[in-house]
């Protein structure tokens, strides 16, 4: 068991540890092919085969598992933060390789309302042009309200904030196909709902852009 251990720490360090010299690319793919590298000589050493062998495996599940950070979902981040500065949208890549864009209601909507504010529609249109440039993109759109009112009233603005961006998004071309919306209603405060600019925080939309490998 010790070698099996000791292989496959030594084949994530091959594969991660020169991560400095690295683009963004070839580093996050790296360090999911190194996290498909444990996965895989544990598998073949449950199932008898050799270390070796499993690591190489789930090397290349690894990789090709859940979101690629490409040239082009970089080109795209790059695109937004000129297109949102200061605009007081946050443009970042999380942890899982998604596009994150934080909205908030200043920007996206007014209060009780679901209809788009003109200056959304330029960082949206701006975002179609790179989701129709991405035909692997596939797109969360999260609405969001502070605590004001009752949940029988947040929970469907906050869905129709979310629907309002998608339809906007396929007014410009993106594939209805690619999105995905859900609404949370004030379950999910980022910020103090006692205070006005806690509340602003908190009524916000967040959009998520994935790229699944090409199949």
């Amino acid at each position: 068991m010790k070698k099996i251990v000791l292989s496959t720490a030594a084949l994530a360090v091959l594969l991660t540890g020169c991560a400095g010299g690295m683009t963004d690319t070839q580093r996050n793919t790296g360090i999911g092919a190194g996290a498909g590298a444990l996965g895989g000589a544990a598998i073949g050493a449950m199932t008898g085969g050799r270390a070796g062998t499993g690591a190489v495996i789930g090397a290349g599940v690894g990789a090709l598992g859940g979101y690629l950070w490409s040239q082009r979902m970089e080109n795209q981040k790059r695109e937004m933060e000129a297109a949102t500065r200061g605009t007081g949208i946050g443009v970042t890549q999380t942890a899982n390789n998604e596009l994150k864009l934080a909205i908030p209601s200043d920007v996206s909507f007014d209060t009780g309302r679901s209809a788009i504010k003109p200056n959304f529609a330029p960082v949206l249109n701006q975002f179609a042009n790179g989701l129709r440039n991405n035909p692997n993109a596939e797109v969360r759109i999260i609405g969001h309200t502070d605590s004001t009112g009752t949940d029988a009233i947040n929970n469907p603005l906050s869905v129709d904030r979310a629907a309002a961006t998608r339809d906007y998004l396929i007014a410009r071309g993106v594939p209805s196909t690619a999105f995905r919306i859900e609404g949370r209603g004030s379950r999910e405060p980022i910020a103090d709902n006692n205070s006005d600019a806690g509340r602003a925080q908190n009524r916000r939309v967040e959009i998520y852009v994935g790229e699944r490998p090409q199949g």
